[in-house]
């Protein structure tokens, strides 16, 4: 507990189990670090994760020896999306792991594959190195979760003189910064120079990085439009002339798409290339003709599915910054401004037909008129978290946010169900005092319904959305236009749910909205209060009204379904 303190933890996220009230025990005479109890172990990791997105420290979560299996899901999204994290499991006395005890199971090779590292305190004595190393590793190089296995009788040793210093680089993240070779930063500079259509693309590493300012500094020099991925949102400022917003086959439009598909160099700026950055590899094409610069802090992803013509491993905003040093003494093409032009008529074009989905009256609700409204009533000062499907995917492509910085986060990394709920709940302790607006599914909601009693105890402004089309919509989404309506309902649909008894039954807030106009003024009282309340809007299924997604769209225009392109 001293060593937490030492690292600046505030909260951790957890459920009591037998195998942890040796350490509880302790932690009860401490009340620096917060225990913020949650109602099942993989809302604790969800929780973590968010935590550490909002607040650029690293989350720390734990769970009892019994609880150990629910926190895989969590775990493995903070593993995928480069999400620092320490992880703590107790577990019962090693030495009884092969003799069948209640509760005992193979920790350390659970976590294996979807951690950093696994670390096993087998000698209380060598407790500070294990926590030391876990905070190191989970700030450094490529972020991510470290697990640390605390048997219950180490939880009671006792250490003569225990060494309770800390490495205070390694309180947030990045804990270091390298710096990418700097031949090569002059040979990246140089294709940006002779470029005639280039256009960088930001992941979420330019966010974990905090590398927005020096993207924007980077573009304006040589006049590039920027991109993001979805997880990535916030990495630059969608008011930007520059900004071609959200990219690739969750959230991206066809402009943006479109100006990566015709460039003749692309800049991916803390990106992994993943299927839903690229469409499937397919924006670019894995045969593009573009020349691809690669600038990431792992050297597993750069290059990993496209061939590169200059690879840069570094932290983003490090590298960056002398890349900008060097490019201010050169001399450069100058702005391309007649494709800027260009790009930006396409976008008013776009605008165009998006503000007239906006203004739409449809009931159920039109997606895009709830963005608008949204956007309308959002405060200055917010946190959006987001469920995987129609939350996220209109959201990311039509919700606007002209300021650079973490305001939204998106699990899609693995875009398991059930991530908002939780999720809100550590983005209420990294951010307390912005209001948290959570986005869920009604098919998220299931998994995690049981987190409103979290949230209303934690209080303060968290606004609860949610979506309800009585289904899994993206799954009747997919059997619709993939396999044909016949399937649409197998294996897809609710029974009817009064989900404000539930939330009331809770003790938050319901309204239901219906019609559109009563919408923003909902909102708007609602985003106004300082404490928590639940908004269900009833919407339609993916089959129903077909979200913006590339693969999604031409099919949905030959079998004549309604859409936003």
């Amino acid at each position: 507990m001293e060593l937490l303190k030492g690292y600046g933890v505030g909260e951790v996220f957890g459920l009591p189990g037998e195998t942890t009230l040796p350490l509880y025990s302790e932690w009860a005479g401490v009340p620096e670090v917060k225990h913020v109890m949650m109602r099942d172990e993989r809302s604790a990791a969800f929780a973590a994760d968010a935590f550490a997105r909002f607040s650029f420290k690293p989350g720390v979560c734990e769970g009892p020896s019994v609880g150990a299996t629910h926190m895989i899901p969590g775990v493995a999204e903070a593993y995928k999306a480069s999400i620092p994290m320490v992880v703590f499991t107790s577990d019962i006395p090693l030495h009884y792991e092969r003799r069948n005890t209640l509760t005992g199971i193979d920790h350390t090779s659970m976590f294996e594959g979807i951690t950093k590292e696994s670390l096993t305190v087998t000698e209380a004595s060598e407790l500070p190195n294990i926590v030391w190393r876990a905070f190191r590793l989970a700030t450094s190089g490529k972020p991510g979760p470290v697990h640390i296995r605390f048997p219950s009788d180490k939880q009671g040793e006792e250490i003569g003189e225990p060494r309770l210093y800390v490495q205070d680089d390694f309180k947030a993240y990045p804990g270091h910064r390298p710096v990418a070779e700097l031949v090569k930063l002059s040979e990246a500079l140089k294709v940006l120079g002779l470029a005639e259509r280039p256009v960088i693309v930001c992941g979420q590493g330019v966010l974990l990085s905090q590398a927005w300012g020096e993207v924007q500094v980077l573009a304006e020099l040589f006049g590039i439009p920027v991109g993001t991925t979805i997880n990535g949102k916030g990495a630059f400022p969608e008011g930007h002339p520059l900004s071609i917003g959200v990219t690739g086959s969750r959230g991206g439009s066809a402009i943006g798409n479109k100006v990566i598909n015709e460039a003749d160099v692309i800049f991916y700026v803390g990106c992994s290339t993943d299927s839903t950055g690229t469409d499937m590899w397919k924006t670019p094409a894995l045969d593009t003709k573009a020349k691809i610069i690669h600038l990431d802090v792992s050297e597993a992803e750069v290059g990993n599915n496209y061939p590169v013509e200059v690879a840069l491993m570094g932290d983003a905003a490090a590298t960056l910054r002398v890349m900008v040093e060097v490019a201010e003494k050169q001399e450069k093409k100058g702005h391309k401004l007649p494709r800027i032009k260009a790009i930006q008529a396409e976008k008013e074009e776009y605008g165009a037909y998006v503000a007239g989905l906006m203004g739409s009256n449809d009931i159920p609700i039109h997606p895009l008129r709830f963005v608008k409204e949204l956007g309308d009533a959002l405060p200055k000062d917010y946190a959006l978290v987001t469920d995987v499907g129609i939350a996220a995917i209109y959201t990311a492509a039509f919700l606007k946010q002209t300021d650079a910085g973490r305001r939204m986060i998106f699990n899609y990394a693995m875009g398991s169900l059930g991530y908002a709920l939780p999720a809100s709940i550590g983005a209420r302790f990294a951010r307390p005092n912005s209001t948290v607006v959570t986005l869920v599914g009604d098919g998220s909601f299931g998994f995690t319904a049981g987190e409103l009693e979290t949230v209303a105890r934690v209080g303060g402004p968290n606004h609860i959305i949610l979506f309800n089309n009585q289904s899994y919509g993206w799954i009747r989404g997919e059997w619709q236009l993939n396999y044909g309506k016949q399937y649409v309902d197998f294996a897809t649909n609710f029974k009817p749910v009064d989900y404000l008894k539930i939330a009331e039954a809770y003790g938050i807030e319901g309204t239901r909205v219906g019609k559109p106009a009563e919408l923003g003024v909902v909102l708007k009282a609602n985003l106004a209060k300082k404490e928590p309340t639940f908004t269900e809007i009833i919407v339609k299924p993916e089959d129903k009204l077909v979200p913006p997604v590339p693969s999604w769209l031409k099919k949905a225009e030959k079998q004549g379904l309604p859409h936003v392109r």
